[in-house]
């Protein structure tokens, strides 16, 4: 009797990353299917984008084109109430507790992950898999998962994955970890895809549109003026709510004699502190609170650990030593001052190449 092939459920986004990633998995021998999920967009007028950017329906023919040149089925799932309940109202939660959060990182866990692993029971799949630019590798001795940095340095995305549990990456295949970006572009070439989005709009957040980003927040939150002072108290000018800035903010602030650059947001008393000395937008120590293990470390044997610390997409990851409070929160110390340790961002860590997981920054004091 022959054995059955396991099946991997590839999410598809209509781009070169997801094609490429059914590509390899159908050639290691898997069953795979694509699916693509529909993602919610903020509903006004006002917003210059209709669609989702990260699931159009230009980016949903793309990846049926994918499927039908690979001859494998193609579904589209529809998430809408999800990412609605679960992205958007985490956003706009921490977007009213004056915080900078993130949604692309709490939507691969609540939402975009999650979906594709509670779909394996519908698609009778085994594992589920995206064209994120990481490694899920099983540690034999410690007997679990690990998510481990991807060969491509400047495409490395686990900060993206580094809320996910170990009940999540146990079922995810992440065979572009294997890869440089510039040999994916040269294996789609080589097979003669040409059809994958390249015109996918540049977005900070994909329901709504960069330019409508302040009616979102007027509409959503309400304006609430303020007074602008500076590190002494002095007042120099009014905002129009504390949620339309981040620390480190230099643009935007629209009072005169600078460049000003956010300093602190007071929630209590409704003031936005601002500094034209750049030095104090640099520190060297914060908390995190929620923190995410990914392979169940202890905490005992992380207290007094030296690690990588990053604290936003893209930039870089610098030494540190975690001081351990208690399970729901560490203490990061940095070896040397960073810029903007933004409170609701996420603080991920990292042992060399093994990305522990992350926490919430809660405050740069």
């Amino acid at each position: 009797m022959q054995k059955l092939k396991k099946r991997v459920i590839v999410g598809m986004s209509g781009g070169i990353d997801s094609a490429m990633t059914l590509y390899l998995l159908q050639k290691e021998g898997y069953d795979v299917m694509g699916v693509s999920l529909r993602f919610g967009v903020w509903n006004s007028e006002k917003n210059l984008i209709k669609e989702n950017v990260c699931c159009s329906s230009g980016a949903f023919l793309i990846a049926k084109n994918i499927c039908n040149l690979f001859g494998v089925p193609y579904e589209i799932v529809d998430v809408k109430a999800d990412f609605k309940n679960k992205v958007v109202k985490y956003f706009t939660s921490n977007l009213k507790k004056n915080k900078t959060p993130n949604p692309c990182v709490m939507c691969n866990r609540l939402v975009k992950i999650r979906s594709l692993i509670d779909l394996r029971k519908k698609y009778k799949a085994d594992f589920v898999a995206t064209g994120h630019y990481a490694k899920v590798v099983f540690n034999k001795s410690k007997k679990i998962f690990e998510l481990k940095t991807s060969k491509d340095k400047n495409k490395d995305q686990t900060y993206f994955l580094s809320q996910l549990t170990q009940n999540q990456i146990k079922y995810l295949k992440l065979p572009l970890g294997k890869y440089l970006k510039e040999d994916v572009y040269k294996m789609a070439n080589k097979l003669g895809i040409k059809f994958f989005n390249k015109t996918k709009q540049s977005q900070d957040f994909c329901f709504v549109a960069n330019k409508s980003y302040n009616d979102f927040l007027t509409e959503t939150l309400n304006q609430k003026r303020g007074l602008i002072v500076n590190e002494e108290g002095k007042k120099l000018g009014e905002h129009q709510g504390l949620h339309f800035y981040t620390i480190g903010q230099r643009k935007g602030i629209n009072i005169p004699n600078g460049p000003f650059y956010v300093l602190d947001k007071d929630q209590k008393n409704n003031k936005l502190v601002v500094t034209k000395n750049k030095n104090l937008i640099f520190k060297k120590e914060f908390f995190i609170k929620d923190i995410n293990l990914i392979s169940d470390t202890k905490n005992d044997k992380l207290n007094n650990k030296e690690i990588l610390v990053q604290i936003r997409y893209g930039d870089k990851r610098e030494k540190a030593k975690i001081k351990v409070i208690n399970k729901d929160k560490f203490n990061i110390v940095l070896n040397k001052p960073k810029m903007a340790i933004t409170p609701g961002q996420f603080a991920v860590m990292y042992d060399k190449n093994t990305c522990l997981g992350s926490g919430v920054i809660e405050t740069n004091k």
